[in-house]
């Protein structure tokens, strides 16, 4: 049964705010700002919301607080948090509420001051009491865990890992919002500090502040609202575990049931895709991702990235704002993919736009691999 409202939900609006440093403003600071810039984009203001869907990193009840900084008073409150996947949980359940007729305009919105405040990542989760003994350095020894495992089956190699940080800086280095930019090669890469073997440091994400809103409406008033609405297709979720001990499969994620399912709901094959937007926590991720969303073979995830397939002029665009390897990692990534995603459909990427992008796909990644969620965009070319 394919119940999700194919194309009846149109993003209207999205904006970034305080990409990488903005010293002296609280998460709550930059989720707002972030939001008045997707409002203003989709020509609404704060009062328009009646749906509001958020977490921020160090507030459990931001839902409530987010809603009293604007004023809003919204029929749906929603802070589910499942990591780094959250918000295109919330982008699955807007639409749906949307469809039902339960609200009329939905905000998804996050911000995070972790670099300005804490200077590292600030986990929610709970410390496991069984893989706590070995002290392991969370979350970076998880997807070490799973890395390793990954070159053990494969033979994957530290260079092609190596080459999905080389491709998201080449893509970092067309976007002026990106944080990091500049050289990067295979070597570099190979060369850095180690911080948990396989995963050298630049083989994990940046540590930054950052924040990201998107707007949505139904379709049926979205022209009214932005000149190139962007369609929510599909989208799906799959959980496997919590801690990273209980991963049924290290080589494995619930990309590969929630991927196969957001793309039949859009009627779609990995092969229409034109952009995909991938939380790349670290390199290991793309590697697993490609392969679970079925873009290639399992196994054959490492081989993919060689060459520069992904990479400005590949055969696949992934990651074009320069993913959170080199753009932006402030603790929860997944609005950035829906953010990016939007930008490639509408044509509104710049200089790194892909040329004729009118299908996306967005996927976001929570806890340990634990959660997967997988949307796919379109232009409105693709309805």
């Amino acid at each position: 049964m394919n119940g999700f409202p194919r194309g009846k939900a149109a993003i209207v609006g999205s904006a970034t705010y305080g990409m990488g440093e903005a010293p002296g403003l609280s998460s709550m600071d930059i989720a707002v700002n972030a939001s008045i810039g997707a409002l203003e984009q989709a020509g609404m203001t704060p009062a328009d919301v009646d749906a509001l869907y958020i977490c921020l990193p160090d507030n459990m009840l931001s839902g409530l607080g987010f809603a009293e900084y604007l004023g809003l008073r919204p029929k749906i409150t929603e802070n589910n948090r499942t990591g780094g996947s959250a918000f295109l949980t919330h982008l699955a359940s807007a639409c749906l509420a949307l469809d039902a007729g339960l609200c009329d305009v939905a905000l998804i919105a996050y911000g995070s001051n972790q670099r300005s405040a804490a200077g590292k990542l600030v986990s929610a989760a709970a410390p496991d009491p069984w893989e706590g003994p070995y002290k392991p350095r969370l979350p970076v020894s998880a997807y070490a865990l799973a890395a390793a495992r990954h070159m053990h089956e494969y033979g994957t190699t530290p260079e092609q890992l190596a080459e999905v940080a080389v491709s998201a800086r080449q893509w970092a280095n067309l976007n002026p919002d990106a944080f990091m930019q500049g050289d990067l090669s295979v070597d570099d890469v190979l060369s850095a500090r180690r911080v948990s073997t396989p995963l050298g440091v630049r083989d994990c994400c940046l540590v930054t502040d950052g924040g990201a809103a998107v707007v949505l409406t139904r379709a049926d008033r979205a022209k009214d609202h932005a000149a190139k609405p962007a369609y929510v297709l599909g989208a799906a979720a799959a959980t496997t575990h919590q801690n990273i001990s209980q991963m049924p499969d290290l080589t494995v994620t619930a990309a590969a049931d929630s991927g196969p399912r957001a793309m039949a709901q859009a009627g779609v094959k990995p092969s229409d895709i034109d952009v995909v937007e991938l939380y790349d926590a670290f390199t290991i991720n793309p590697i697993l991702f490609m392969e679970d969303l079925g873009f290639c073979p399992k196994g054959e995830g490492g081989r993919f990235f060689e060459g520069g397939r992904t990479a400005p002029g590949g055969e696949i665009p992934v990651n074009t704002n320069g993913g959170g390897l080199s753009c932006v990692h402030p603790g929860m990534y997944g609005l950035f993919t829906v953010v990016e995603a939007v930008a490639q459909v509408t044509g509104a990427a710049g200089v790194r736009q892909v040329p004729g992008a009118k299908l996306a796909l967005a996927h976001g990644n929570g806890g340990f691999l634990s959660s997967q969620v997988t949307a796919v965009i379109g232009a409105g070319e693709t309805l």
